[in-house]
């Protein structure tokens, strides 16, 4: 009797818990997710709030500002020692204010005692630098995973790089997620006819991300092979692939000017298409790239949030974004609680 009264006390106090963290998913997951932290650079404050929200948790308290120097100073304001923390910020904007930053905040919270600190980097900054494709030309992705590292981060969590060796930069685990889940989900919900679309890439380097997507849509692909002069600037284009009297679905990792995408859908409408809608994991949209897309014959871009979109989509009604912030909390959490992370490869965790 003695050993069966705990065991029944015990059940009643687990099964009270239960009731109580049904009533309350914040309880829940923040009794589930002891130990961790999560704070926001400067560069995407949105999507790291997004983030804590669907962890339940409170964002971290910290304090960036700047010197009349333009040195950056960084203040966190609650106790890290022995927390596992998440630092949340987009290689965007002010790309080497942001990376400074994030290495900054990497350093602080690692000499005040956090047991592991990962950089959730949405859009991995210098990805395009990532071989030597000419005399004396720089590998900067190398020089930013060693920043990196040597600041003390111990794990980097980011989304469709660029160039995926980049992942072997590094000496710490690096889980590269994809879109590609979000992106299936969206065509299906919001392109009626896509049964008789066609996938194509604006470039032969994105034909496995194509492939896949087709694959999995069950539909063809093609692709267009360009040659250019130089960066940011295309000489010529070739389509390979039959695109006439379909919906031809342009998708790419990341668009920073929009003269590939554009010229693009320019070719694809020459050879028969009916419409055009351009996919892209991180709308960088720098210079003449708004207007560019104004001008264009796109039904419509789609986007990520990996990259602030709010203003773009002000000065552009025919950008769409697509919220990623539930598969990066989803990763932190497996990442916190041990779980594999491959899960999200394949599926969008609603």
């Amino acid at each position: 009797m003695e050993t069966v009264m705990p065991v029944l006390s015990e059940a009643i106090r687990a099964k009270s818990l239960l009731r109580t963290n049904l009533e309350s998913p914040s309880v829940f997951l923040r009794s589930r997710m002891p130990n961790i932290k999560v704070f926001s650079g400067t560069s995407h404050p949105d999507l790291a709030q997004r983030i804590v929200d669907r962890l339940g948790i409170d964002l971290g308290k910290v304090v960036t500002k700047k010197f009349s120097n333009l040195e950056t100073c960084v203040e966190i304001g609650e106790s890290v020692r022995g927390e596992d923390v998440y630092i949340v910020q987009s290689g965007s904007g002010e790309v080497n204010d942001n990376l400074m930053e994030l290495l900054i905040m990497i350093n602080a919270c690692k000499i005040a005692s956090a047991s592991r600190v990962t950089a959730v980097i949405p859009c991995f900054p210098y990805a395009r630098q990532d071989k030597k494709d000419k005399s004396r030309a720089p590998i900067s992705a190398k020089l930013v995973a060693n920043m990196l590292s040597v600041a003390g981060a111990d794990h980097i969590i980011t989304m469709d790089l660029h160039a995926s060796q980049i992942q072997g930069f590094f000496d710490i685990p690096v889980d590269n997620l994809y879109a590609e889940p979000a992106v299936l989900k969206w065509i299906r919900e919001n392109i009626p006819e896509w049964r008789n679309s066609i996938i194509v890439s604006p470039d032969a380097g994105g034909a496995k991300r194509v492939t896949s997507i087709a694959d999995r849509l069950n539909v063809e692909f093609a692709l267009i092979h360009k040659e250019r002069k130089k960066a940011n600037e295309v000489a010529a284009m070739v389509l390979v692939g039959d695109v006439k009297d379909r919906i031809a679905i342009l998708v790419d990792d990341m668009a920073d000017t929009c003269g590939t995408i554009c010229h693009a859908a320019e070719k694809l409408l020459e050879a028969g298409a009916t419409k055009v809608y351009a996919i892209l994991t991180h709308g960088i949209f720098s210079g003449p790239a708004i207007s560019r897309i104004n001008n264009a014959c796109f039904e419509a871009v789609v986007v990520t949030n990996t990259i602030p979109q709010e203003q773009h989509m002000k000065d552009c009604p025919r950008i769409q974004c697509i919220d990623v912030s539930m598969m990066f909390a989803e990763a932190v959490r497996r990442t916190h609680n041990g779980e594999s992370v491959s899960y999200l490869f394949s599926n969008v965790p609603y």
